[in-house]
């Protein structure tokens, strides 16, 4: 049996009878030893390292688009393993130098292992590095499995697993995390609506890409959060206080290293390897691992940043992390008698196949190809298309384990940092690791909204083929693992209120949107009014917001205030009592290049919907000729009114603006000198539109949209923050 929470405060209470009431205390003794259920654990670690390079060369390389080969090795490949043992459980955690491995070929090692083993196969973790120079191991885009590696990889993967069981030995473990902010950043950004690009079908859906902000004037802003957390599980012999090993993670997809090569995760293990060999000199047998945390939208470069200023090899890149490892290594705490639980989940998923004219415009191509691989983007996707007609669907393998107070989540999929936050930070405990790639290799599972911006990650294929639901159904599944692991439920994630927050919410606001939502459609209203509001498609999530006042807790927790980002959608609240005189203030931060289009954007409009001409209040950011850069006001069918101040791109400012009756005034910033004023000479507007087809019975209050206006036109590309709504006093 396992120990439970009550089990826990039961050993806590042993504890402290033993100091302060011996002869009771040795009665609850013997109780706890007649009852196995609450005997404290010993957990035992053991860790080894085999090496997984290929013997014969020349070997395919997956990682590419279409298929490659390599002649030569850089650095050699390994599978780095470690087993946990206590008295109620058995578990082996295994990290393989390879781009990613299949469920068929993992789930035959396994069960070989079990074998071999005393380690049941649902006991059995198995992750990918995901370096993008190791040899294939299975199909994905135009590369196939080289047939000569597979056998071997699969028999090394049981060889690690049975030799880190050999190492078993009394253990202690220890959570570590430092922040490596420098060393990762989104590289799936947004496109400029008016620069959409082609997908590989040969239709224009691509609003988002990877790297399309290398030239920065095609692109608005990154389309999600990173994640800089480094963590790292320590363990430790209890006898002697030498390391055994440690399992790291970061959220950074690779760095890009010639053929053969375990990228900068094996440089990372083997660096971190060396300086506890240097530290301690009995820590010969000492193994570290990077796993690869979730970076389905990450790369190192920070588009944001000239090239030059991000520009280092793989050796600086690797060290920098190390210093920030060691510095975390060194402040961790152990404890020895953690408990082990771990529990797996399979879940079938359908694929996204093609419709009828699709498969065959696949068909097409593929028979033009004959019998030879995919050279081009086109013929790859065509040939997916019957790949995915064949299968239909698919299972997918989820993870979660418990060791003492540290938590691992699982996915198999190339995981946005976004879906590894949503994890973290509604776990039952804070000390939590998402590995991803790992028991299987099945493709990218970008977040819902992120369909609708399309894109690589998004386009039909066993690289990114599962239904779109797929993300959520992963995470709710790998929390409900994480709850059965720990027997207590998941956290409920919510913003910490700084300073600024406070201040907002003693105006006593009719709502307030914070923005900090994980995804659609609701906008919860922080106000305790309960008026939230919806989200449209074109909207993502949980960016970095205003940074410029103290909205979250930061000087406590480091809590960085979060926001959405508008892509085209907007925000939209009905709020049918709202009076004449009221105050809105929110942040926001443009991402159109200037002079792009005629109004960069409109950030907010109260207005009827269903007019054929909007007729209330607008209040947006001027783009071409004399409006470029500033904000404009345009009240009922006036011409806009332009402010004076430059706004620049890619910054937080902040505005009030006010209603008072009739009149307008907008300020900027910390200003108290209006920057816009006006007059609405119309405040309720013609309804010239309809509603399904038909004319309303009744006049229509105005609606609230945030990030665009009410004829949908010019909507906002940028983020948007801390937004409230208050009555005017």
């Amino acid at each position: 049996m396992r120990i439970g929470c009550g089990s826990l405060v039961c050993i806590s209470l042993v504890r402290r009878l033993l100091v302060c009431s011996l002869p009771f205390a040795s009665l609850l003794v013997c109780s706890v030893l007649f009852f196995p259920q609450v005997a404290l654990a010993q957990l035992m670690a053991g860790a080894a390292i085999v090496d997984i390079t290929p013997t014969q060369l020349p070997v395919i390389v997956n990682g590419g688009m279409t298929s490659n080969t390599a002649n030569a090795i850089k650095t050699r490949l390994s599978a780095r393993a470690i087993v946990l043992s206590d008295a109620n459980e058995r578990l082996a955690i295994v990290v393989a130098d390879s781009c990613m491995m299949p469920r068929d070929l993992l789930d035959e090692a396994k069960q070989l292992a079990s074998t071999r083993t005393k380690i049941r196969p649902d006991r059995i973790l198995i992750s990918a590095t995901h370096t993008h120079s190791a040899a294939s191991c299975m199909g994905a885009l135009g590369t196939d499995a080289d047939l000569n590696y597979v056998p071997l990889l699969r028999q090394k993967l049981v060889e690690a697993i049975v030799a880190a069981e050999a190492n078993l030995e009394p253990a202690e473990v220890g959570w570590g995390s430092g922040l490596a902010a420098d060393f990762t950043a989104l590289r799936r950004w947004v496109r400029r609506p008016d620069r959409v690009a082609n997908d590989p079908f040969g239709n224009p859906t691509v609003r988002a890409n990877m790297h399309a902000a290398r030239n920065p004037e095609d692109a608005i802003g990154p389309t999600g959060p990173e994640d800089a957390e480094l963590s790292i599980i320590a363990l430790r012999s209890t006898a002697d206080k030498r390391p055994i090993a440690a399992l790291a993670n970061f959220s950074m997809h690779y760095f890009s290293d010639s053929p053969i090569s375990a990228d900068y995760f094996g440089l990372f293990s083997d660096g971190l390897q060396a300086a506890m060999s240097e530290r301690f000199p009995n820590a010969k047998g000492f193994v570290a691992m990077m796993s690869h945390g979730c970076s389905g939208d990450i790369w190192r470069r920070d588009y944001f940043l000239p090239e030059a200023k991000t520009n280092q090899t793989i050796e600086t890149y690797t060290q920098g992390l190390l210093a920030i490892a060691t510095k975390a290594y060194d402040a961790i705490e152990y404890e020895s008698d953690s408990s082990l639980n771990m529990a797996e989940s399979r879940l079938n998923m359908r694929y996204r196949v093609p419709d009828t004219q699709r498969l065959e415009w696949g068909k097409r191509i593929v028979a033009e190809m004959g019998d030879r691989l995919p050279k081009t983007d086109t013929e790859v996707y065509a040939r997916e298309q019957i790949i995915l007609h064949e299968r239909q669907s698919t299972e997918v393998v989820l993870q979660a384990i418990r060791i003492g107070d540290i938590a691992i989540a699982t996915t198999p999929c190339e995981t946005y940092a976004l879906t590894g936050m949503k994890l973290k930070l509604q776990s039952p405990t804070a000390k939590t690791m998402v590995i991803e790639l790992a028991n299987g290799g099945d493709g990218y599972i970008p977040p819902p909204e992120q369909h609708h911006l399309g894109g690589y990650n998004t386009w039909a294929a066993r690289s990114a083929g599962l239904e779109v639901t797929a993300e959520p159904r992963i995470v709710a599944a790998d929390l409900q693992l994480l709850e059965q692991v720990f027997s207590r439920p998941r956290r409920s994630f919510k913003q910490s209120r700084g300073p600024a927050a406070e201040a907002i919410l003693a105006t006593k606001p009719i709502a307030y949107w914070r923005l900090h939502d994980f995804a659609a459609p609701i906008a919860r209203d922080d106000s305790g009014n309960e008026r939230h509001a919806s989200f449209e498609s074109g909207v993502v999530f949980f960016l970095e917001g205003d940074d410029r006042r103290e909205f979250t807790k930061q000087e406590v927790t480091q809590e960085v205030n979060r926001c959405a980002h508008f892509a085209g959608g907007r925000l939209r609240a009905d709020l049918a009592q709202v009076p004449d005189q009221f105050q809105l203030t929110m942040s926001f931060w443009n991402g159109m290049p200037d002079e792009a289009r005629k109004v960069a954007g409109w950030m907010f409009s109260r207005d009827h919907e269903f007019t054929t001409s909007p007729s209330g209040i607008h209040l947006g950011l001027g783009g071409q000729a004399e409006t470029t850069g500033r904000l404009i006001l345009q009240l009922g069918h006036a011409q806009p009114i332009v402010g004076t101040s430059v706004i620049k791109r890619w910054t937080w400012h902040q505005l009030r603006l006010e209603q008072r009756g009739s009149e307008v005034v907008v300020f900027l910033d910390d200003s108290e000198t209006p920057e816009l004023r006006g007059t609405l000479k119309d405040t309720t507007g013609p309804i010239t539109g309809q509603r399904d087809g038909k004319q309303p019975e009744q006049p229509l209050a105005p609606n609230f949209f945030f990030g665009g206006r009410s004829d949908n036109q010019h909507n906002w590309e940028g983020r948007l923050d801390e937004i409230a709504l208050a009555p005017l006093r």
